[in-house]
């Protein structure tokens, strides 16, 4: 847990999203573009790290969300991926599809509002999702041009079974 008193500190903050009139009009994005990356680290601090994290099994898919939510209040986005793809194949899907049962289940949620996770996940895999740039400004490596260490290092999912 990064911040011990994020929960008592911060207050729920959720992204801003776009007018609905707006919104009907094309196929970007809900939230304002800008609008998560501010108050992310804040909102992941706020996640308490409990003894029996609840929030995993209100997830579908049990992810593993303290463990994320610390790389994320860290600004290690690429261990927050790590931890992110260990359980869920498709996160950039699923992180803005999914209506995120796993907010209410919060333990914070009891007594005070849950920690934004659906926010926080979109954040964590739109950073996995920008292209590594070289000190020249070319793209070194993108998700459809892996590197050929990224593509060897990564096993196949599901994983082999014995």
């Amino acid at each position: 847990m990064a911040d011990p008193k994020g929960f008592l500190n911060h207050g729920r903050e959720v992204a801003r999203s776009r007018p609905v009139e707006e919104r009907t009009k094309d196929w970007n994005e809900v939230y304002v573009p800008g609008s998560l990356l501010p108050i992310i680290s804040k909102q992941a601090g706020r996640c308490m790290d409990c003894g029996i994290p609840f929030c995993h099994n209100g997830c579908p898919l049990g992810n593993l969300i303290p463990e994320w939510n610390d790389y994320a209040y860290r600004e290690d986005w690429g261990a927050a991926s790590e931890r992110l793809h260990a359980t869920n194949n498709f996160p950039e899907f699923t992180g803005r599809l999914c209506p995120a049962p796993c907010e209410s289940a919060c333990v914070l949620g009891i007594n005070q509002p849950p920690v934004t996770i659906k926010n926080v996940e979109v954040s964590i895999i739109d950073k996995a999702w920008r292209p590594v740039r070289s000190p020249r400004g070319s793209p070194i490596a993108s998700p459809a041009r892996p590197s050929p260490s990224s593509a060897r290092a990564r096993p196949a999912w599901p994983p082999p079974s014995n």
